[in-house]
């Protein structure tokens, strides 16, 4: 269900303890990776005998590597030009070794020429300048490099070798330009940068390379970040033929003040769709009509007077005694942000109660509580970018320039499993393990789509699924929803309902 996403620092890591440790060379290490280069491109091309080639060796191991691809190449009877960027008696140690082999060969290699570098008549062009250590802004001399890729890609194949060159591996943003690439082929796992959506127009196609890394090390020196896979649907909880709608969750939704009844809507409608057997919204009385009518088989537990319309402490009284019947909550959409209702969320945390998920309203009254309050490892808030920044006292820019830390920081705070939203949807664990989601989908962007979203999650959790697990499966599923609703409405034009309507269609799919 997960994926290895080592940053680039743990990546070394692994290779430092194979090679030192384990004792399997360098050079054995480089070969390897050489050979999945190789194995790429011939699922790409029929043939590789008399393709003309060039590749783009940089100054370090990175550039060992297009050195090791560039005489198998040479093997298999392509027309391969080297260009390297530094002198070749400066390369050293594993890269110096493949380096002299290469040119033993007779393998024809060239320093880059510092201007007109013209790569447009070559049919392959194989990426090897900088790997997955740099860092920081592109020099001009190698920004010039990685512009003359760009310019050829019309006419050439482009192939990246472990990491597009200029795209930094743990951010996956170029800096200021990186090469956009046709395929990468990366080697071991998939580097955290490479999964994010903002590296997609730049990775192209993935591919992971196997080099011989042992799994042991792996294991004893797991990562920072997984990335969600897909198949994490095929876990799904299923139904019995032979149960009952009180075998499959009864979620409670809190929220629905006046004016915001559509929010706990779509909140219960996506519990619904999701799987629930029971769904009940516990809203001001002045508001319950409005569910009813939006759909029926919601039940409504309706608070305070039949006019009130706005959250109160007291309401909490008439609901404590009938949370224990319900296998999960939903706090927060629609439920607004005055006195009432923060007042209404710090008697709910510091009470007993269900598995819980904090979304919409409830994240900003939360914001303005203070630390005496309660909140169990296993509930899970899910914030947007702003409503993040209200939980960490800064701005929405800020939290976008830094997702990965954002995330760390909201464990810390609250010591639970936190979703931000947005494009790569990331999940943080209580242990500050983070799991990245790689779907942005412009179908996802409308108003409502947390609503499903934290419904969704509600139900999860509501069939006892840990919350780790629970976040990144509801991620997952709402993220292939919109995916599933981009091929209907390709200019977009869905309704939030539209995405809670999907869920059963992404599991067939799947």
């Amino acid at each position: 269900m997960y994926i290895p996403l080592p940053t680039p620092k743990e990546m070394g890591l692994w290779d430092k303890i194979t090679i030192e440790d384990i004792g399997i060379f360098g050079e054995i290490l480089m070969e390897n990776a050489s050979w999945q280069i190789v194995y790429a491109l011939q699922e790409e091309f029929s043939n590789l005998k008399n393709k003309k080639i060039v590749v783009i060796a940089g100054p370090g191991n990175n550039g060992g590597d297009g050195f090791a691809v560039a005489r198998h190449l040479n093997n298999l009877g392509a027309d391969v030009k080297i260009y390297y960027k530094k002198d070749l008696e400066s390369y050293k140690k594993d890269a110096a070794y493949h380096v002299n082999l290469t040119l033993k060969m007779g393998v024809l290699a060239e320093k880059i020429p510092e201007n007109d570098l013209n790569l447009t008549d070559y049919d392959i062009i194989i990426d090897a300048l900088l790997g997955t250590g740099f860092s920081g802004d592109l020099r001009d001399d190698y920004k010039k490099v990685v512009e003359a890729i760009n310019i050829a890609k019309k006419s050439s194949y482009i192939l990246s070798v472990d990491i597009p060159s200029g795209l930094n591996g743990y951010t996956g943003v170029p800096s200021p330009v990186a090469v956009k690439a046709d395929i990468t082929v990366t080697f071991e796992e998939a580097k955290v940068g490479l999964y994010v959506p903002e590296a997609k127009e730049f990775v192209g196609k993935l591919v992971v390379g196997k080099i011989g890394i042992p799994n042991k090390i792996k294991e004893q020196n797991p990562p920072s970040f997984y990335g969600i896979s897909h198949d994490i649907i095929k876990s799904l909880p299923d139904i019995a033929h032979i149960a009952h709608k009180g075998s499959a969750s009864h979620v409670l939704v809190i929220g629905g003040a006046k004016g915001l009844t559509g929010a706990v809507s779509l909140c219960s409608l996506a519990a619904l769709k999701a799987g629930a057997g029971l769904v009940t919204a516990a809203i001001p009385s002045g508001c319950g009509l409005n569910v009813k009518l939006n759909w029926p088989e919601i039940m409504t537990k309706e608070l305070g007077s039949k006019d009130s319309n706005e959250f109160d402490k007291n309401y909490f009284n008439e609901i404590k005694d009938e949370l224990s019947r319900f296998d999960a909550v939903v706090i927060g959409p629609g439920m607004g942000r005055n006195d009432g209702a923060r007042e209404f969320l710090r008697v709910y945390l510091n009470s007993d109660h269900p598995p819980t998920v904090i979304d919409a309203d409830a994240l900003y009254n939360l914001s303005k509580l203070d630390q005496d309050i309660k909140i169990s490892p296993e509930t899970i808030l899910t914030p947007h970018p702003g409503e993040a920044a209200y939980l960490l006292n800064t701005s929405a820019a800020k939290i976008q320039q830094d997702r990965f830390n954002a995330v760390k920081k909201l464990i810390d705070k609250y010591g639970c499993v936190c979703v931000l939203k947005g494009a790569g949807t990331l999940v943080g664990n209580i242990d500050k393990k983070i799991y990245i989601s790689n779907i942005a989908c412009k179908n996802l962007a409308i108003g409502g789509s947390g609503d499903v979203l934290s419904g969704i999650i509600g139900y999860l959790k509501g069939m006892k699924i840990d919350s780790k697990d629970a976040a990144c499966m509801g991620v997952m599923w709402h993220g292939l929803a919109g995916m599933n609703l981009q091929k209907k409405y390709p200019y977009r034009g869905n309704l939030a309902q539209d995405i809670a309507f999907t869920l059963p269609l992404v599991r067939i799919e799947i």
